[in-house]
């Protein structure tokens, strides 16, 4: 249907073709000549998928106030310029030079080259396209220019013994499902709420009966056995012994090489996330022992060979419980994890 104009129209019509266009202002000239464009600022921030070692991560790890300084030492996934691989970071401030090796360059000696972050003495290489469950170690070049091949001491993971070995690991992915418990958990009062403790090894606990030489109940399989046991008895907390790595079964775990890799003689890091979830979808808390005074001489000879004399960390001698032999023992004074 048509719209018939009325003489208003017309005359609102007819001023606005009479409006003159605006004029652009044209962009002023600098002294050269050219035109002055002012650029958007561009951020200087690394993806995420990135894991590096910033100033501020070597300042208080310096300060010895870092307390996620394990996120950045040890190995990690990382991405840098497209390329997916693995980055090393490690802290030896009295080496001369520090190399990469493992399975996956035949443990050449000097191909993979670490760089001095700064004087704090921390290590640092990327390394494209490794994955995940390779074999390594830090190749230490002391003082003196003896080579010495160390395990990593932030490794997530590491080589059944008797291999000793770091081995590479992706920890994310991981589902969690306790959620429920944790947000129980934080509006309580722990030093209202009851407490019963059920303390136990994992090793012998209980073991498979088929004759096989170890017999291991692997992490799920413990979780779902030990979960219903402590759901019947009314206990509260477990507390696992043994659970960071260690060389010697015999030691129940009270000699550890390596404070951030649950033991591989129980299976996969992820593994040991799904009994953790568990215990804490049954309503179980989750404590673990860590007993850093009886380390085994892996890491006392790791301390003795990269810190210098500077470094104020009590190492003192101890009598080996084994064999009666002195060695070196650290005693910090700490609180065992409780999840």
């Amino acid at each position: 249907m048509a719209v018939k104009k009325t003489a208003s129209t017309k005359k609102n019509s007819a001023a606005a073709a009479k409006k003159p266009a605006v004029k652009k202002a044209a962009p002023k000239k600098t002294a050269a000549g050219t035109k002055a464009v002012k650029k958007a600022p561009v951020a200087a921030q690394p993806a995420d998928n990135k894991v590096f070692i910033s100033n501020d991560d070597a300042y208080w790890f310096g300060n010895g106030t870092h307390y996620q300084i394990y996120k950045k030492l040890g190995s990690h996934p990382s991405e840098e310029n497209g390329e997916k691989g693995m980055f090393f970071a490690v802290w030896a401030p009295n080496a001369k030079a520090v190399h990469v090796i493992g399975s996956f360059n035949g443990w050449n000696e000097d191909e993979y080259p670490m760089t001095q972050f700064n004087a704090g003495g921390i290590w640092t290489r990327f390394i494209p396209g490794i994955g995940e469950g390779e074999l390594y170690k830090y190749c230490i070049t002391t003082a003196d220019g003896t080579k010495k091949y160390k395990a990593d001491p932030y490794a997530n993971w590491a080589e059944m013994r008797p291999g000793t070995a770091s081995k590479t690991v992706d920890l994310s992915g991981y589902k969690w499902g306790d959620a429920r418990w944790l947000k129980a958990r934080a509006g309580k009062d722990p030093n209202r709420e009851p407490l019963a403790v059920y303390e136990c090894h994992i090793g012998s606990w209980m073991k498979h009966p088929d004759g096989s030489e170890d017999g291991f109940y692997n992490y799920k399989e413990f979780a779902d056995r030990l979960a219903e046991y402590l759901t019947v008895m009314k206990f509260t907390h477990v507390e696992l012994m043994g659970i960071s790595e260690h060389p010697f079964d015999g030691s129940w775990g009270y000699q550890v090489t390596g404070y951030y890799a649950p033991t591989s003689r129980y299976g996969h890091p992820k593994e040991f996330m799904y009994l953790v979830d568990t215990l804490h979808k049954h309503n179980i808390g989750v404590i673990l022992d860590w007993f850093p005074r009886t380390s085994a001489p892996t890491l006392s000879v790791w301390l003795n060979l990269t810190e210098p004399a500077s470094t104020k960390i009590r190492i003192r001698a101890a009598d080996s419980t084994l064999t009666g032999a002195q060695g070196s023992s650290i005693c910090p004074n700490m609180k065992s994890p409780i999840s």
